[in-house]
């Protein structure tokens, strides 16, 4: 029966977005109406979807793009059934996703999520081919052609052991068209590929942090609940990166776990783990190898029992003993939160999600780690609301031992002694926190940005930099880490909260986005915190002598015959008081006039003219209290405070419209922009105080100032 995509919400895996508007079914039903195969304008076959510059300028390996039968003549999509060796990395560093779908395949259902099964390289066959991917809370389908490229002969990049199967290519090729192209996929971590592929939750568990048996157990009980599962042997440094070990394992590697068992030589039982190199060969030599004499004290039964293969394929067995002596990080990626439990079985529970898109604007609210003290409180903030305990348990959070330095990046080392935390007591509530960074593969290179966030108990509704001084965060995702993704589960008393994200260093720009698993009836803020604006007038001091005189100078000498002064004539009374850099512009001068009551002649009187120069000084005053080195620009950080110091308190959301407003891009704020920018925000407060419409009010001050700020 066909599934009604209709009534799926858009985003599901039934409803995916269309990447780039491109329809399967419509593309596919007119290239078999037309005769023609499919080539997609939006991932054209050249050098641009490589990526990567062309090296090798000999025109006999030049790289040529062709359909899998013009490869070889027995191409299928899918040959007999899918399984872990259907895929070899090829010229190209991207382990972490070629390991991640060798995981994948171990999951029937998670796998035609991805690769729908509608797909052939004979029935209906257009030269178009469509697949799916999770991308920050929204599953996403892509189209591509099946023109792939290939040198002497060979596929160039990811292919199948058999050679003649071409699914995994298709994948790849669809994969690096969202991302943007193949060298785009150049390093990674293998959790960005698992969740991609599955929409679930990835973290790490350091191979240490469990005695080898416990390790099995945990391993064993999260690939029956349906998680991914990789490991790797941290490198040194990059120099370290692809050697081979003795054991015949590569560093810096992404290995993916397939499998795991346990069998009897002799009187002892013998804990196993397979995995998987994405190669396609240099497989482990040690104990439980393929060819390793441990298999012979085996009976044969147990060897056919676990698919013992002697060929080199990329898989093997190992003993957990090994595996921990070996290997450093399991990656583990759980479709459900319900699989995050560790060994435990877990019970089958309700959760509920709360997704957040933000940025983080250079200026505004890219105010870094919380060393950056005058700045962190204005990065964004989300709130949580825990109502109802769940946990009963007494147990850790997760890796808690990163104390030591909770605002340092990863890497880095103190003197600080680890302090060992108290176990939980009692009830508590459950959470799942993670923080995605979007978008960050430029071209042939990573540009991940050291990320993290903090958890604060909330104490009232607005929380300025004196909150984030006096108060510690309850919870953390750890270290500042360059990876796609901060994640942590944390157990929380009931309360209200608010979740900071932010970066390592300020004014770093770039997009994100945050999830939050909870459990029972607790909710979560759907929005960030927001804040009443208002604004109570500072009185500003009469004009001093010198001004005033000056005041009548001026227009004694160039006042018409209604004595005002127009926009230019106003401009050349203020920068002939005012210091150099402190000037003012024409447009900021039409401004300032529009700020006060002209009765529409767009001109000021002595008396206007006197106390607008009084509020210029004051301005200055303030300007100059907030230009913390004495540049002659103050940083849009401090716009708010600046404000406040003249009687506004404004929402994060509507000082974040005001830097975009008035710095134009900058990350530093000149007089004049101050000034434009004080002159716009009282007139606004003036008229929605005038206003009348109930309905104006009901939506309140925020809403009004956005509205016109942007006009």
């Amino acid at each position: 029966m066909a599934t009604d995509t209709s009534a799926a919400p858009l985003g599901s895996p039934e409803n995916p977005v269309k990447f780039r508007d491109q329809d399967f079914k419509s593309l596919l039903k007119e290239c078999l109406k037309s005769r023609v195969l499919f080539s997609d304008p939006t991932f054209p076959a050249d050098q641009k979807s490589i990526g990567m510059p062309e090296l090798d300028l000999d025109p006999k390996k030049a790289i040529k793009w062709l359909r899998p039968k013009e490869i070889t003549k027995n191409a299928v999509f899918v040959e007999d059934t899918i399984g872990t060796t259907d895929i070899c990395q090829g010229q190209l560093g991207n382990c972490w996703l070629l390991a991640a779908l060798s995981c994948l395949t171990m999951h029937p259902t998670l796998f035609v999520k991805v690769v729908p099964s509608d797909q052939s390289l004979s029935d209906a066959y257009a030269g178009i081919f469509h697949f799916t991917f999770w991308q920050y809370g929204e599953w996403v389908e892509v189209v591509v052609d099946d023109r792939l490229p290939v040198r002497e002969g060979r596929l160039l990049f990811s292919y199948s052991h058999t050679r003649n199967e071409f699914w995994s290519a298709l994948v790849e090729k669809a994969y690096a068209k969202l991302i943007g192209s193949y060298g785009s996929l150049k390093g990674g971590n293998i959790s960005e590929g698992m969740e991609d592929f599955t929409g679930g939750i990835a973290y790490s568990l350091p191979v240490s942090s469990r005695s080898p048996r416990v390790l099995w157990r945990v391993l064993t009980g999260a690939l029956s609940r349906g998680s991914l599962l990789s490991c790797f042997i941290q490198a040194t440094d990059n120099r370290d990166i692809g050697k081979v070990t003795a054991e015949g394992l590569v560093k810096g590697h992404a290995y993916a776990i397939t499998e795991s068992d346990k069998v009897t030589r002799g009187s002892d039982e013998v804990l196993l783990l397979r995995l998987r190199n994405p190669w396609g060969f240099v497989e482990y030599c040690g104990p439980w190898s393929d060819k390793c004499k441990e298999w012979d004290d085996v009976d044969k039964a147990e060897k056919e029992r676990i698919h013992l293969k002697t060929t080199e394929d990329g898989e093997f067995w190992i003993s957990v003993e090994d595996f921990s002596n070996l290997y450093n990080v399991v990656e583990l990626c759980s479709v459900s939160p319900d699989t995050l439990d560790g060994e435990n079985t877990p019970v089958p529970e309700s959760w509920t999600i709360s997704e957040h898109k933000g940025s983080w604007v250079p200026g505004c609210s890219a105010g870094g780690s919380r060393k950056n003290n005058q700045t962190f409180w204005k990065n964004p903030q989300f709130k949580l609301v825990l109502r109802e305990q769940d946990q009963t348990e007494e147990d850790e959070d997760e890796d808690e031992n990163d104390d030591d330095d909770e605002d340092a990046v990863e890497g880095t080392t103190d003197n600080k002694k680890e302090v060992e935390k108290p176990k939980h007591k009692g009830k508590h509530c459950t959470v799942l926190v993670e923080l995605l960074q979007k978008n960050r593969r430029q071209k042939d290179k990573l540009n991940f940005l050291y990320i993290a966030f903090h958890i604060y108990r909330l104490q009232g509704v607005c929380l300025d930099r004196n909150f984030f001084m006096k108060n510690r965060p309850v919870g953390r995702s750890g270290k500042y880490k360059a990876l796609r993704g901060a994640y942590r589960r944390l157990r929380l008393d009931p309360g209200n909260y608010i979740i900071v994200a932010s970066t390592f260093r300020p004014n770093q720009p770039g997009d994100f986005f945050v999830r939050i698993f909870s459990k029972i009836g607790n909710t979560l803020g759907a929005h960030d915190i927001s804040c009443t604006s208002g604004y109570t007038p500072v009185m500003a001091a009469p004009a001093v002598p010198e001004d005033q005189v000056r005041v009548q100078e001026i227009f004694n000498e160039v006042a018409g015959s209604d004595d005002k002064l127009d926009a230019k004539e106003l401009m050349d009374l203020l920068n002939s008081v005012l210091d150099k850099d402190y000037h003012l512009q024409l447009e900021t001068c039409r401004e300032l006039i529009f700020g006060e009551d002209t009765n529409g002649r767009s001109r000021l009187s002595r008396e206007q003219t006197e106390t607008l120069l009084s509020s210029l000084r004051n301005l200055q005053s303030i300007f100059t209290q907030f230009d913390v080195d004495s540049s002659g620009t103050m940083s849009p950080f401090e716009l708010s405070s600046a404000l406040e110091a003249l009687g506004m308190q404004c929402d994060s959301k509507v000082v974040q419209l005001l830097c975009e407003r008035f710095t134009s891009g900058e990350l530093q704020m000149p007089f004049h922009s101050f000034v434009s920018c004080f002159t716009r925000l009282r007139k606004l407060f003036a008229v929605f105080e005038s206003e009348t419409s109930q309905e104006v009010k009901d939506r309140g001050i925020n809403a009004w100032l956005l509205q016109f700020l942007v006009l």
